[in-house]
């Protein structure tokens, strides 16, 4: 009975973001095709930037997309059902444990993640050149998925804790800093002379799915070895899943 609910919760959420398609797109797609092409296309025609720079900043940008697009689509809708709007009871009433209802969320999160990472790939490809090896696609895959589900977790735990009063500030104060300190614009190892900013990327979780999605498609360029890129998001998988349902059982009964 749980699992065909569970299912039929995620069947639903699936559906309403097909109906909503052009909006997913929009949210997901719009930023990070102007980074691409600011950064690798008009800059790299002026000659500021290395032809190369593209292979560099394409991996990073799939993993913002895959992180990013999970948070998003879990932290302000959760925000609003646990205060204005109370339409998390209407799932609560569905035949399943209230910690099952905050796993779904991750799940569907996790899903939409994926999605907008993976559609990131023909944008790449249509604007720049790009050689990726065989044998990189599947650990890139897993990199891929262990970060949208490492942004949805993420999504849960802030969706819970930031009270509504505050969300306009939430992408200035949390989204901004994961942005920029993520490794989405530059291999971390190349930090070693910014010694101060490599520390503060290493404790972004973003930086190890850039690096092991970078590893994985672009293994010339230097990187955080793969399993410590593997590594780190499971661990903070785990953790942020476990803070998300305690959050989210304390704030859907209350």
């Amino acid at each position: 009975m749980t699992g065909r609910a569970f299912l039929a919760v995620l069947r639903r959420d699936l559906f309403v973001t097909g109906r909503e398609l052009p909006s997913f797109l929009a949210q997901t797609l719009v930023q990070p095709f102007f980074f691409l092409l600011v950064f690798v296309v008009v800059l790299g025609r002026g000659g500021f930037v290395s032809p190369e720079y593209g292979q560099i900043m394409l991996p990073g940008l799939i993993a913002l997309n895959a992180m990013f697009g999970a948070l998003q689509a879990v932290t302000l809708p959760l925000v609003f059902e646990l205060s204005w709007t109370r339409e998390i009871d209407d799932r609560l009433l569905a035949p399943m444990p209230v910690w099952a209802v905050a796993v779904e969320k991750i799940a569907f999160a996790g899903l939409r993640g994926l999605l907008a990472s993976l559609l990131m790939v023909p944008i790449g490809f249509a604007m720049i050149d790009i050689r990726w090896p065989a044998e990189g696609l599947a650990p890139a895959l897993l990199m891929v998925v262990l970060g949208s589900l490492l942004g949805a977790a993420m999504g849960l735990t802030i969706g819970t804790a930031v009270p509504p009063r505050r969300i306009n500030i939430l992408f200035a104060v949390i989204f901004t800093p994961l942005l920029f300190t993520g490794s989405v614009q530059y291999p971390w190892l190349t930090l070693a002379d910014l010694r101060w900013f490599q520390v503060l990327s290493a404790v972004n979780p973003l930086t190890y799915v850039s690096e092991g999605i970078r590893a994985s498609l672009v293994p010339q360029v230097p990187h955080i070895p793969l399993w410590v890129c593997v590594l780190v998001p499971v661990a903070a998988i785990v953790l942020f899943t476990l803070l998300g349902i305690r959050g989210f059982l304390r704030r859907a009964l209350d």
